[in-house]
């Protein structure tokens, strides 16, 4: 029995990602809809190949499945379906062929664990354990085992639901929607549990997106516990047994903390409630952070290996070497002349060599029958496998060698190894941009160890994921080896297909979906592995640099790039756009384009500052990395600038809270203090004397000015302070004068505390007043502002008590400033 041959995970369902009615209804079919014959090729303990004749394994549904889906369509289930968004091909039940492990047991094999696993989940609660953990190496047949027992249950009615875990197949290969997943199949399987999930749901808003612990607890633990007080469940328990979950492949899943978070919880489930009639089989192999948890008195152990019959391997081997010998003519012909084939010594011989692996038997088995090897006949490859080393390594080697020497093949087989979700041919064509016959050359030599479907459409995947270690692991595959450093050059094909105008192709969508994991991979490499790279792009700058200078003449382009290099907090799309002083539609079209490095837009959240990674904020932010790309500190002061203007409307005209507004208020002034930090004060001044009043905002531009200008002067920053006093107190008190007079009712922002200022104008008056000069001019022009707000504040009646109110901006102060000018003029600045 084979354990798992390829990974599948992306399948049709996945590359649509609806909630249509034909996906829901696919949902509930995949997992009550009758399983119909197998070839050979499909049912056996490992994917064969081409072998004529048919398994009459049909397993109907039951009375009890049926009755279960008509319930959820009676009762309005279906709603609940399409809100736990249950995984369509995680189950027994999913197409084997598109979403692996394709593997049953071959019929007469592996009837002792069988008989074992079935009366240890038929037994008394009090004489044996809640949970069963199978155990073995690659390729000894748990998953074929695995589904054999979900069949029996599920023809018993006792079957809760199963889990087959996958790797690199998405959320088959995460816990994300594992309990959602168990969830929808215990609704199905037992409908007295499905008004209490729904109660879980409804009163538990966040539930769905709350941890993985709480979603067990909810949805699987405790509705099924309520359920089974009720009489059909307690009769069936006490007359027939307890109810089983099936977990394959728990090894598969790539959430090591919350698969121990999972076995610890489910444990103590189990410990709480001794007499819940339910039990799970779990299978995997032995990795640590499984075994040190679930080696414990709770948990009953078998070793596959201890059960691995010779007996069972050679049945599996004769079955399928009569069954070729019907359909395959030049066996036929060496027959007729040399006598039967092959003789019982090299058959006895072959399965000695094999051992007890039912996924090397049919490795072997279809490297000896391969039709797509024209150079040597079965009779010749017989031999050469007796020499293989046991194990796979050696098969995949003489494999994948055949295809060496084709071009395209080093891309090929490296994207095989690397994708994060399989592609079939036409997706691999178009994202390494070479015609589809071109990876049908080289992958049609390799399907002893590589599952090709029948369409073009279909997902080309592994008949074993030890392939895709092999692959990865340099000192088993030699030349062979997928570096990890072509993760940059996958990103870069991705950035390809991110124009926005391409249609939903199975390769444009994996581009969206699996960027960020590409560049992650790439960026988690020692700098000694990250290039310079033999191919383009050499190195991760060289491809920011290309991705951009694509895009870079679209509408606002610098402006949207600076705001993303320097937020500093998470934004959706309508505040970038709102800080980049451009429609959100706008914004949009540019981040569409760069999403292969900035993020999709549909998710409509950017990280601050980091887009898919924070190298990216690196690369912009340092000049000699980004070259014309460079986003200057300065543009910091724009950033403030904006963040001031959303504050102010919102204050004076009382605007609802937002998003934007959040941002805006909590942000303002660190934008201006890195403008500060980061920038001489020649630009700082240059900045305040360009700085452009935004269109019918002309107290925004003076206000700005004012109160920024007036903490830079008073505040209690020496490392901040201008060297220029006269000129900045000069626009300062400029600025305040221009806010007067062009706000007729300037109470509504002075009664807003903005900075306390007196222990800096203190230090002020003490440093610069009395012991510095001003030139004749300045002290003319400071004396006619002053005494422009002096006018407005007689002509609007400001001089009257401050306003006490929780958001005083600031008090009037009255401040005299004694100057010692050049021409001996001595005046009173009177600043509020």
């Amino acid at each position: 029995m084979g354990d798992r041959p390829a990974p599948t995970e992306g399948t049709s369902s996945s590359a649509a990602g609806t909630n249509s009615t034909h996906r829901e209804l696919q949902i509930i079919h995949n997992y009550h809809a009758t399983v119909t014959v197998n070839k050979v090729e499909y049912a056996e303990n490992a994917s064969l190949g081409n072998i004529s004749g048919t398994l009459n394994q049909v397993s109907g549904r039951s009375d009890a499945a049926a009755g279960n889906q008509q319930h959820l369509e009676l009762t309005g289930q279906a709603d609940l379906i399409r809100l736990l968004r249950p995984i369509p091909d995680a189950s027994h039940r999913r197409n084997r062929e598109t979403s692996p492990p394709n593997s049953a047991c071959f019929p007469g094999t592996r009837i002792d664990i069988i008989r074992r696993i079935v009366a240890w989940a038929d037994s008394t609660l009090l004489w044996n354990t809640h949970v069963l953990w199978l155990y073995g190496f690659v390729g000894c047949g748990k998953s074929a085992i695995a589904l054999a027992i979900a069949l029996k249950f599920e023809d018993r009615n006792r079957l809760v639901g199963s889990f087959f875990f996958f790797r690199n197949t998405g959320d088959r290969s995460r816990m994300t929607r594992f309990a959602t997943t168990l969830a929808c199949q215990l609704a199905a399987a037992i409908p007295e549990a499905a008004p209490f999930i729904e109660q879980a749901v409804k009163a538990e808003p966040g539930l769905l997106e709350s941890s993985l612990i709480a979603q067990l607890r909810r949805l699987v633990h405790e509705p099924f516990k309520a359920a089974a007080k009720r009489g059909r469940l307690l009769r069936t328990s006490l007359l027939k047994g307890p109810f089983l979950i099936v977990i394959d492949g728990l090894d598969e899943c790539e959430d090591r903390q919350d698969v121990q978070a999972f076995i610890d919880d489910m444990l103590k489930f189990f410990k709480k409630n001794p007499f819940i009639p339910l039990r799970v089989f779990i299978t995997s192999r032995v990795e640590q952070h499984i075994q040190g948890h679930l080696k414990n008195g709770q948990v009953r152990l078998e070793n596959l290996i201890n059960h691995c019959s010779r007996d069972d391997i050679d049945t599996f081997v004769q079955t399928c070497f009569e069954a070729e010998k019907k359909q395959n003519p030049i066996i036929k012909a060496y027959i007729r002349k040399h006598g039967d084939w092959p003789t019982k010594k090299d058959k006895d011989q072959l399965v000695d060599h094999i051992g007890g692996s039912f996924i090397f038997a049919s490795a072997l088995f279809k490297y000896i029958v391969d039709p797509t090897d024209y150079q040597s006949t079965p009779m010749d490859r017989l031999p050469h496998t007796l020499n293989m080393n046991p194990g796979l390594d050696t098969l995949y080697a003489r494999t994948l060698s055949r295809s060496q020497d084709l071009p395209h093949f080093s891309n090929i087989i490296s994207t095989f190894a690397l994708l994060f979700e399989p592609l079939p041919i036409v997706g691999f064509a178009e994202l390494l941009g070479i015609e589809s016959y071109e990876v049908v050359r080289v992958l049609v030599n390799l399907q002893a160890i590589i599952h090709i479907p029948g369409t073009d459409d279909l997902p080309v995947t592994m008949c074993h994921t030890s392939l895709r270690d092999f692959l990865t692991t340099e000192s088993r595959s030699g030349r062979f080896f997928a570096p990890p450093s072509y993760h940059l050059y996958l990103l870069y094909r991705c950035s390809t297909l991110h124009d926005g105008r391409r249609p939903a192709t199975a390769a444009a969508l994996y581009s969206i979906g699996h960027c960020a994991e590409h560049l992650e991979h790439f960026i988690c490499l020692l700098p000694t592995a990250q290039g310079p790279l033999p191919r383009f792009p050499q190195t991760l700058d060289v491809l920011y640099g290309h991705i951009l200078a694509k895009y870079k003449d679209l509408p606002h382009f610098s402006d949207l790039i600076s705001t993303i290099a320097l937020i500093s907090a998470p934004v959706s799309i309508v505040e970038i756009a709102h800080l980049s002083g451009m429609e959100a539609s706008e914004a949009s079209g540019v981040l569409t384009s760069l999403q292969a490095i900035t993020g999709n837009p549909e998710t409509n959240r950017i990280e601050p500052g980091t887009m898919h990674h924070k190298s990216l904020r690196d690369f912009l932010t340092i000049k000699t990395r980004s070259g014309a790309y460079f986003v200057s500190p300065a543009y910091h002061f724009r950033l403030s600038y904006r963040c001031f203007n959303v504050n102010l409307e919102s204050q004076l005209n009382k605007i609802p809270w937002s998003p934007v507004t959040e941002y805006s208020e909590q942000h303002c002034r660190y934008h201006w203090v890195q403008f500060l930090k980061t920038n001489s004060e020649q630009v700082i001044l240059t900045e305040l004397k360009q700085l452009p009043p935004l269109p019918s905002q002309n107290l925004s531009y003076h206000l700005f000015s004012f109160i920024h200008i007036f903490p830079w002067l008073f505040g209690d920053d020496p490392d901040t302070k201008p060297q220029q006093v006269w000129y900045a107190l000069s626009k300062c008190i400029e600025s305040l004068a221009l806010a007067l007079e062009s706000d007729p009712a300037p109470d509504r922002w002075l009664e807003r505390t903005f900075y306390d200022s007196r222990p800096g104008v203190i230090h002020f008056v003490e440093k610069h007043v009395y012991r510095s000069k001003i030139h004749q001019e300045q002290a003319t022009n400071l004396q006619r502002d002053v005494g422009r707000i002096g006018k407005a504040i007689r002509e609007k009646q400001l001089l009257r008590e401050p306003i006490n109110s929780q958001y005083q901006w600031f008090h009037w102060q009255t401040v005299s400033l004694e100057l010692d000018t050049h021409g001996g003029i001595q005046s009173k600045l009177f600043i509020s």
